[in-house]
Protein backbone atom coordinates (compact mmCIF):
# COMPACT_ATOMS: atom_id res chain seq x y z
CA UNK A 1 0.00 0.00 0.00
CA UNK A 2 1.86 3.47 -0.91
CA UNK A 3 1.40 5.94 1.20
CA UNK A 4 1.72 9.77 1.75
CA UNK A 5 5.29 9.03 3.38
CA UNK A 6 6.20 5.97 0.77
CA UNK A 7 10.22 5.94 0.00
CA UNK A 8 9.76 6.13 -3.59
CA UNK A 9 7.30 9.25 -3.57
CA UNK A 10 10.51 10.76 -1.28
CA UNK A 11 13.18 10.03 -3.94
CA UNK A 12 11.01 11.04 -6.46
CA UNK A 13 10.02 14.23 -5.23
CA UNK A 14 14.15 14.96 -3.93
CA UNK A 15 16.29 13.62 -6.58
CA UNK A 16 18.31 16.09 -8.53
CA UNK A 17 16.74 17.34 -11.94
CA UNK A 18 18.22 18.13 -14.81
CA UNK A 19 17.29 21.22 -15.42
CA UNK A 20 20.06 22.13 -18.52
CA UNK A 21 20.32 25.89 -17.35
CA UNK A 22 23.79 26.39 -17.64
CA UNK A 23 26.75 26.38 -15.49
CA UNK A 24 24.98 27.16 -12.22
CA UNK A 25 22.10 25.96 -11.77
CA UNK A 26 19.33 26.17 -8.27
CA UNK A 27 19.01 22.27 -7.18
CA UNK A 28 16.95 24.04 -4.54
CA UNK A 29 16.82 27.77 -3.09
CA UNK A 30 19.56 26.29 -0.81
CA UNK A 31 21.40 23.69 -3.40
CA UNK A 32 23.97 25.20 -6.06
CA UNK A 33 24.75 22.79 -9.05
CA UNK A 34 27.79 23.65 -11.05
CA UNK A 35 28.13 22.13 -13.98
CA UNK A 36 31.67 21.49 -15.40
CA UNK A 37 32.94 20.56 -18.76
CA UNK A 38 36.85 20.83 -18.94
CA UNK A 39 36.56 24.14 -16.87
CA UNK A 40 37.39 25.68 -13.62
CA UNK A 41 35.04 27.74 -11.60
CA UNK A 42 35.67 29.32 -7.55
CA UNK A 43 33.87 28.16 -4.60
CA UNK A 44 33.94 29.42 -1.01
CA UNK A 45 36.64 26.82 0.78
CA UNK A 46 34.33 24.16 2.30
CA UNK A 47 31.11 24.44 0.20
CA UNK A 48 31.10 21.02 -1.77
CA UNK A 49 28.65 18.86 -0.37
CA UNK A 50 28.75 16.15 -3.06
CA UNK A 51 29.86 15.84 -6.70
CA UNK A 52 30.11 13.21 -9.94
CA UNK A 53 32.34 12.99 -12.32
CA UNK A 54 36.17 13.43 -12.37
CA UNK A 55 37.04 16.69 -10.57
CA UNK A 56 40.25 18.35 -8.87
CA UNK A 57 39.67 20.74 -5.75
CA UNK A 58 42.81 22.79 -5.24
CA UNK A 59 43.18 25.13 -2.50
CA UNK A 60 43.79 29.09 -3.18
CA UNK A 61 47.80 29.49 -3.12
CA UNK A 62 48.92 32.26 -0.93
CA UNK A 63 50.04 34.36 -4.44
CA UNK A 64 47.10 32.99 -6.72
CA UNK A 65 45.66 36.95 -6.55
CA UNK A 66 48.43 38.77 -6.29
CA UNK A 67 50.50 40.23 -3.84
CA UNK A 68 48.20 42.98 -2.88
CA UNK A 69 45.62 40.66 -2.02
CA UNK A 70 48.13 38.02 0.38
CA UNK A 71 49.39 41.82 1.70
CA UNK A 72 45.16 42.59 2.73
CA UNK A 73 44.81 39.31 3.90
CA UNK A 74 47.57 39.08 5.98
CA UNK A 75 46.39 42.02 7.98
CA UNK A 76 43.00 41.75 7.91
CA UNK A 77 42.55 37.82 8.55
CA UNK A 78 39.44 38.02 5.72
CA UNK A 79 39.01 37.75 2.09
CA UNK A 80 37.27 34.74 0.49
CA UNK A 81 38.98 31.42 1.45
CA UNK A 82 38.42 30.13 -1.90
CA UNK A 83 38.94 26.52 -3.64
CA UNK A 84 39.31 26.07 -7.19
CA UNK A 85 37.33 23.33 -8.95
CA UNK A 86 38.27 22.06 -12.57
CA UNK A 87 37.36 19.30 -14.48
CA UNK A 88 34.33 17.60 -16.06
CA UNK A 89 31.49 16.48 -13.69
CA UNK A 90 28.75 17.86 -11.72
CA UNK A 91 29.23 19.76 -8.19
CA UNK A 92 26.82 20.47 -5.24
CA UNK A 93 27.98 23.47 -3.12
CA UNK A 94 25.66 25.00 0.15
CA UNK A 95 26.64 27.14 2.96
CA UNK A 96 25.04 25.83 6.16
CA UNK A 97 21.53 26.05 4.77
CA UNK A 98 21.41 29.60 3.64
CA UNK A 99 19.97 30.70 0.72
CA UNK A 100 21.64 31.15 -2.86
CA UNK A 101 21.13 33.64 -5.34
CA UNK A 102 22.68 33.41 -8.85
CA UNK A 103 23.21 36.33 -10.97
CA UNK A 104 25.46 37.45 -13.97
CA UNK A 105 28.07 40.06 -14.22
CA UNK A 106 28.57 41.69 -17.63
CA UNK A 107 31.34 43.62 -17.83
CA UNK A 108 30.32 45.22 -14.41
CA UNK A 109 31.28 44.95 -10.84
CA UNK A 110 29.88 44.60 -6.89
CA UNK A 111 31.93 44.41 -3.60
CA UNK A 112 30.69 41.55 -1.59
CA UNK A 113 30.79 40.32 1.82
CA UNK A 114 33.73 38.02 1.68
CA UNK A 115 31.34 35.32 3.95
CA UNK A 116 28.43 35.75 1.60
CA UNK A 117 30.74 34.22 -1.63
CA UNK A 118 29.72 30.83 -2.64
CA UNK A 119 30.99 30.34 -5.94
CA UNK A 120 31.91 32.42 -9.09
CA UNK A 121 33.48 31.70 -12.49
CA UNK A 122 36.50 31.79 -13.58
CA UNK A 123 36.25 34.67 -15.92
CA UNK A 124 35.58 36.80 -12.53
CA UNK A 125 38.55 38.07 -11.40
CA UNK A 126 38.44 39.15 -7.20
CA UNK A 127 39.73 42.00 -5.23
CA UNK A 128 40.33 42.51 -1.77
CA UNK A 129 39.08 45.70 -1.18
CA UNK A 130 39.89 48.25 1.71
CA UNK A 131 37.46 50.61 3.43
CA UNK A 132 39.13 53.58 3.60
CA UNK A 133 37.63 54.66 6.99
CA UNK A 134 39.59 53.18 9.82
CA UNK A 135 36.00 53.40 11.76
CA UNK A 136 35.03 50.15 9.57
CA UNK A 137 37.60 48.43 12.36
CA UNK A 138 34.99 48.91 14.94
CA UNK A 139 32.23 47.33 12.55
CA UNK A 140 34.11 44.00 11.06
CA UNK A 141 33.59 45.34 8.06
CA UNK A 142 37.09 46.95 6.99
CA UNK A 143 37.60 44.60 3.72
CA UNK A 144 35.54 42.99 1.37
CA UNK A 145 36.07 41.60 -2.05
CA UNK A 146 35.11 43.15 -5.07
CA UNK A 147 33.70 40.86 -8.09
CA UNK A 148 34.36 42.24 -11.78
CA UNK A 149 34.10 41.07 -14.80
CA UNK A 150 31.49 38.88 -16.80
CA UNK A 151 30.64 35.84 -15.57
CA UNK A 152 28.22 33.88 -13.18
CA UNK A 153 27.84 34.62 -9.36
CA UNK A 154 26.63 32.76 -6.48
CA UNK A 155 26.18 34.56 -3.27
CA UNK A 156 24.46 33.33 -0.01
CA UNK A 157 21.88 34.91 2.60
CA UNK A 158 20.17 34.35 5.32
CA UNK A 159 16.35 34.27 4.33
CA UNK A 160 15.40 36.55 1.10
CA UNK A 161 17.39 39.59 0.37
CA UNK A 162 16.36 42.95 0.00
CA UNK A 163 18.27 45.30 -2.11
CA UNK A 164 17.71 49.12 -1.68
CA UNK A 165 18.31 51.89 -4.13
CA UNK A 166 21.06 54.54 -3.59
CA UNK A 167 20.21 58.05 -5.46
CA UNK A 168 21.94 60.79 -5.04
CA UNK A 169 20.49 62.91 -2.05
CA UNK A 170 18.91 59.81 -0.90
CA UNK A 171 21.48 57.97 0.89
CA UNK A 172 21.27 54.55 2.53
CA UNK A 173 22.34 54.09 5.74
CA UNK A 174 23.11 49.84 7.23
CA UNK A 175 23.92 47.47 9.70
CA UNK A 176 27.26 46.54 8.16
CA UNK A 177 26.15 42.78 10.04
CA UNK A 178 23.55 43.02 7.86
CA UNK A 179 24.75 44.35 5.12
CA UNK A 180 25.29 42.11 1.91
CA UNK A 181 26.64 43.68 -1.32
CA UNK A 182 26.66 47.01 -3.36
CA UNK A 183 27.64 48.36 -6.05
CA UNK A 184 30.95 48.04 -6.92
CA UNK A 185 31.78 52.24 -7.70
CA UNK A 186 29.81 52.79 -4.11
CA UNK A 187 32.30 54.12 -1.50
CA UNK A 188 30.83 53.21 1.72
CA UNK A 189 31.69 55.50 4.85
CA UNK A 190 31.00 54.51 8.58
CA UNK A 191 29.33 56.16 10.79
CA UNK A 192 29.14 56.29 14.56
CA UNK A 193 26.70 57.28 17.10
CA UNK A 194 28.76 57.41 20.63
CA UNK A 195 25.90 57.90 22.46
CA UNK A 196 24.07 55.03 20.71
CA UNK A 197 27.61 53.01 20.77
CA UNK A 198 27.52 53.17 25.06
CA UNK A 199 23.79 52.04 25.09
CA UNK A 200 23.55 49.34 22.93
CA UNK A 201 27.45 48.10 22.47
CA UNK A 202 30.52 48.36 20.28
CA UNK A 203 28.64 45.33 18.05
CA UNK A 204 25.45 47.16 17.57
CA UNK A 205 24.11 47.92 13.89
CA UNK A 206 21.87 51.00 15.63
CA UNK A 207 25.81 52.77 17.34
CA UNK A 208 28.05 51.75 13.91
CA UNK A 209 26.58 52.11 10.60
CA UNK A 210 27.67 52.20 6.93
CA UNK A 211 25.95 54.98 4.94
CA UNK A 212 26.05 54.81 1.30
CA UNK A 213 25.93 57.97 -1.12
CA UNK A 214 25.41 58.03 -4.71
CA UNK A 215 23.79 56.10 -7.81
CA UNK A 216 23.90 52.61 -7.21
CA UNK A 217 22.51 49.80 -5.13
CA UNK A 218 23.02 47.94 -1.50
CA UNK A 219 21.85 44.47 -0.56
CA UNK A 220 21.08 43.30 2.75
CA UNK A 221 19.65 40.51 4.66
CA UNK A 222 16.94 40.12 7.84
CA UNK A 223 20.20 38.75 9.98
CA UNK A 224 22.36 40.05 12.22
CA UNK A 225 25.68 38.00 10.90
CA UNK A 226 28.67 38.61 12.91
CA UNK A 227 31.73 36.22 11.74
CA UNK A 228 34.49 35.33 14.39
CA UNK A 229 38.39 35.52 12.72
CA UNK A 230 39.14 31.89 11.67
CA UNK A 231 42.31 30.70 11.08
Amino acid sequence: MVTRYDLDGFIAASEQKELNEGTFELESDRMLEVNLNNNMVWTKLGAMVAYRGNLKFTREGILEQGIANLFKKMISSEGARLTKVEGTGKLYAADNGKKITIFALRNQSICINANDILAFESTIKNEIKLTRKIAGLLAGGLFNVVLSGTGLVAITTHFDPLTLIVKPGNPVFSDPNATVAWSGHLQPQFKTDIQLKTFFGRGSGESIQMKFEGDGFVVIQPFEEIIGVSS
